[in-house]
């Protein structure tokens, strides 16, 4: 079996391991079959492969459904079913949230099929692709420029064949591969060609625990919820003491029996539960993996939905993303020699192309003889030298590529090739050089022989998203390894800011700061290397700001891999796909404002949501406090100490419509308000003194017209509708100011909210169901005062935070972006 190390290492020259395998025909059928039935097979779970085991108990076994469970069974202990309705909650929380993950799985991993990178292995003397899990011990695999090494293997053939294995070791520059070296999953071919023979499969390969870990759909590593989740455990510490202290008061100080301290204490604590919090966050994740799913954008890592949400630079590569794939031959300049040998020698080249790239593929359609020129030598294309080139023997060195690169700046064909340039045409030029292509020196004296000039079609809609990024303040640079007058080009016909004044990377500065200022004052850069695309993503970083890079190609990938955000093209290479955490498998630059808008739609609603939930955490925590804190004062001062004035019930219905079902409908709402970092010291500010107000208000209320320990159950319960009618209109109102700015559903949201609390009020049937007599008129007006004051003082509160903040505070909806 070929499972033997290289014991030189890697890029060494070591004998290829002897095998019952043909290197030229490859596995048979039969010997395919028996590998697969030893369970010789590359089986690793793949991108998107949480389980449906794994989703129901994250969902089932949560911090807040063993809270409220343990709260629900208090309850029932004591007899009171109807008290007890809010352990709807734990299985409202764990269905909805089990069944928006599973369909946001089944997006995902049908969308990981589509752009999963399929190595082509050589089985029965035909190369075939297969997915990367059907690969087999002892495989023959096929490599190309682009290709994905997906086992780890040794090299059984090689022509200039370069790998990348920086996404492995941190080393970016490549490294150059013999037969006989050994090259590892994770890395990716950069240049030239060749095959490998796969020695460890499975679990057995470098990079296949990483991947394993990697590849894991995720709900977490995001400032949204890791926020979510510190406030969370804040509120578990704190629901300690004021638990203890609210049973104190129940039970040994205003001398109740103990279903009625344990009822107390009940209603209490569930609403300082934010119940819904980590549900309507899971759900708004979900929700945006299915419907970017159904724009055939694939999120292999979710959080990239709230990270692109935050991007204020964008760095797009013009080929494949500005511009299309397919490019056609415009015109064939010849400036030396025979028109018919020039022909015959963009044949060759174009034949002799095993891997060839969209110019290579334009010419091929063009001159499609075959001139019967036997190679001698190759040098295959790399980003890095901007030319390939192969040796014809007597028919001569044959070199395509980049004119500014192969000729003189001042000679009249580089002249004319940028005139050529200048109109937004790709220009290469086809040259005859002195020496062999795999010289070391390599070029030598190159003799322009044509320029070959290709049409390169803008997309479509490349503009009208170059305008939303611009309308809604997010800078574009476009870096590309073209001509950077060719580059000028096409910016400046897209309407790009500064497109006319492009600039040549080789003159770009190496200084990180200089190069950080450079980029500051122009948006379009040709000529970039690879490693220059990172240093460019590094630069716009150490200035704070939050990139995203996309792009298609091999020389993109160390960008994509550095940048905040990492957007591939569908059609590009396997390793970019690889590397980036949004896949546009459409290939339309068109889909990002899309993803722009979801993100936004997230962070927006979550933060709407978020100051619901913890405006209830903080007056609930407050009001449980004051009770108890007054039950002892009264054993100091000699008053009568006032019970919990809730039951279960009333805090159950105090959710419904001032979060709970707002609430839902809120997170799922269009929203294109920028995304901003600090999410939970900003929804602190709002929830804190909002939650305050709410707190003293209800008790105030209560304290009004409390009748004493001797109070009749009519007087008891008049007391406690009193205070819920306070807490309820303040909450109403806190709901009216999270839904700012106002469009006519969120009127009829808030309308609603209103009506149905009127109907639980004034129905006789949910006034005895729940305990309610607003009969009382003068409790009653005590209340509607104390709530009109509250509402004053949490509306004042709004607009004072908005003048210290500096937020423009806005009662009614502007217009939105029609492309958001």
């Amino acid at each position: 079996m070929a499972d033997e190390e290289n014991p030189a290492g890697p890029g060494a020259v070591a004998t290829i391991p002897v095998t019952d395998v043909d290197l030229a025909v490859g596995l048979t059928a039969e010997q395919v079959a028996r590998r697969k039935a030893d369970g010789k097979t590359n089986d690793v779970p793949g991108r998107a492969s949480r389980s449906i085991k794994d989703i129901v108990r994250a969902n089932v076994f949560t911090r807040i459904n063993a809270i409220l469970g343990v709260l629900l069974i208090i309850v029932l202990a004591t007899g009171s079913v109807i008290d007890g309705m809010f352990g709807l909650l734990i299985i409202a929380n764990s269905a909805i949230g089990i069944i928006q993950e599973v369909r946001a799985k089944q997006t995902l991993d049908k969308l990981a099929i589509v752009s999963a990178a399929k190595p082509q292995v050589r089985r029965d003397g035909a190369a075939v692709a297969v997915a990367p899990n059907e690969v087999v011990l002892d495989e023959i695999i096929e490599l190309g420029a682009g290709d994905q090494i997906v086992v780890d293997g040794t090299v059984v053939e090689g022509e200039a064949l370069e790998v990348d294995e920086s996404l492995l070791t941190g080393e970016a520059d490549p490294v150059h591969k013999l037969p006989g070296a050994q090259v590892l999953s994770g890395s990716f071919v950069v240049a030239g060609g060749g095959a490998y023979q796969a020695t460890k499969v499975g679990k057995d390969a470098y990079a296949a625990k990483l991947a394993e870990e990697a590849s894991k759909f995720t709900l977490v590593h995001s400032e949204l919820r890791s926020g979510v989740d510190k406030i969370l455990k804040v509120i578990t510490y704190m629901m300690v003491p004021a638990g203890l202290l609210i049973i104190y008061n129940q039970l040994f100080i205003s001398q109740q029996n103990l279903g009625s301290a344990l009822s107390g204490m009940v209603a209490a604590l569930v609403p300082m539960v934010p119940e819904g919090l980590v549900l309507m966050t899971s759900l708004a994740f979900a929700v945006g993996v299915i419907r970017l799913g159904q724009r055939q954008c694939l999120v292999q890592e979710l959080p990239a939905i709230e990270g692109l949400a935050r991007v204020d630079v964008v760095c797009a590569d013009k080929t494949g993303t500005l511009t299309e794939n397919g490019m056609r031959l415009s015109e064939l300049r010849v400036l030396t020699g025979e028109d018919a040998e020039v022909r015959d020698a963009l044949a060759a080249l174009a034949g002799d192309d095993p891997r060839p790239n969209a110019s290579v593929l334009a010419i091929a359609e063009s001159v499609d003889h075959d001139p019967g020129w036997n190679s001698t030598a190759v040098a295959p294309f790399t980003s890095a030298k901007k030319w390939s080139g192969i040796s014809y023997g007597n028919k001569g060195n044959w070199l395509l590529g980049a004119p500014d690169v192969l000729l003189d700046s001042q000679s009249d064909a580089a002249r004319t090739a940028e005139e050529l340039g200048a109109k937004g045409l790709r220009v290469l030029l086809l040259g005859s050089s002195d020496r062999s292509v795999d010289d070391a020196s390599a070029p030598g004296q190159v003799t322009p022989r044509a320029l070959v000039v290709l049409e390169q079609r803008v997309r479509p809609d490349a503009r009208e998203t170059l305008e939303y990024f611009a309308e809604q303040k997010v800078s574009v640079k476009v870096i590309s390894g073209d001509n950077a007058v060719s580059v000028g080009a096409v910016a400046s016909s897209l309407g790009l800011s500064g497109g006319d004044r492009a600039v040549d990377a080789r003159e770009l500065p190496d200084d990180r700061d200089q190069l950080a200022d450079a980029l500051d004052e122009s948006t379009t850069f040709g000529r970039v290397r690879p490693d220059q695309k990172r240093e460019i993503v590094g630069a716009l970083q150490s200035r704070g700001h939050t990139v995203a890079m996309t792009g298609d190609g091999v020389n993109d990938v160390l960008a994509l891999k550095d940048a905040d955000i990492g957007v591939a093209m569908g059609s590009g290479s396997p390793a970019t796909r690889a590397v980036a955490q949004i896949v546009l498998l459409d290939n339309k630059f068109a889909t990002l404002p899309y993803v722009v808008g979801e993100g936004r739609r997230v962070i927006g609603n979550i933060e709407r949501v978020s100051n619901l939930f913890l405006t209830k955490t903080v007056y609930s925590v407050l009001l449980a406090l004051l009770i108890g804190l007054s039950g002892v004062a009264s054993q100091i001062f000699d008053f009568d100490a006032m019970p919990y004035p809730f039951l279960p019930r009333h805090v159950t219905i105090a959710a419904w419509f001032t979060i709970g079902i707002p609430a839902f409908i809120l997170s799922l709402a269009p929203n294109n308000e920028r995304a901003r970092t600090g999410f939970v010291p900003r929804v602190m500010r709002f929830a804190i003194p909002s939650g305050l107000v709410i707190g003293i208000a209800t008790f105030v209320a209560y304290a009004l017209v409390y009748s004493g320990p001797h109070a009749t159950e009519t007087q008891t319960i008049q007391a406690s509708t009193t205070a819920l009618i306070t807490l309820i209109m303040i909450a109403v109102w806190v709901l009216a100011i999270v839904a700012r700015p106002y469009v006519w559903w969120k009127i009829v949201l808030i309308a609603g909210s209103v009506a149905g609390y009127l109907v639980l009020f004034s129905v006789p049937f949910t006034r005895e169901f729940f305990k309610l007599d607003p009969s009382n008129v003068a409790a009653t007006t005590v209340a509607v005062v104390c709530g009109a004051v509250g509402i004053g003082l949490v509306e004042l509160g709004w607009w004072v935070s908005g003048l210290i903040s500096g937020d423009k505070r806005r009662l009614f909806s502007l217009p939105e972006s029609p492309a958001a």
